[in-house]
């Protein structure tokens, strides 16, 4: 799977897996709802897909200009850390609001969602492409 659907299924797909998890780690760490909590969650998310398609599509136009254009593990941990950081940021304010803390709990609280999406994104990743194969940009040019 190449292109647009590939993107599509692989944004949905991590979205629905990352809503399952949050929502009910929110709720308990926070003491709240958990139609609150899965209202930030899938809030969060909707964020986060946009996020994604914006920064899988910078990041594949950086790997096809690469001279390597495998996905070392180096490359996977780089597309990881660049994913969550930027996420981090920006749901930051997103966090403190809804969850009514400090700009300074709802960093730590990132924080820890990203220790958790670090893990997850680069072993979500790198399962999607055992299933679907890695995109055209990570493959090997044929001779």
């Amino acid at each position: 799977m190449q292109g647009k659907a590939r993107k599509i299924v692989q944004a949905i797909c991590y979205e629905i897996i990352a809503v399952a998890c949050v929502a009910p780690a929110l709720s308990l760490m926070f003491d709240a709802g958990m139609s609150h909590s899965t209202a930030l969650a899938a809030l969060m998310s909707g964020i986060a897909m946009s996020w994604n398609m914006g920064y899988n599509w910078a990041f594949e136009r950086w790997e096809a200009r690469q001279q390597r254009r495998s996905r070392t593990f180096l490359r996977r941990v780089l597309h990881a850390l660049g994913f969550e950081g930027g996420l981090v940021l920006i749901l930051l304010p997103l966090v403190a609001f809804w969850l009514d803390i400090s700009l300074w709990a709802a960093l730590l609280t990132n924080l820890a969602l990203f220790v958790f999406f670090f893990l997850y994104a680069f072993v979500f990743q790198w399962g999607f492409d055992k299933v679907f194969d890695v995109p055209v940009s990570a493959q090997e040019a044929k001779c």
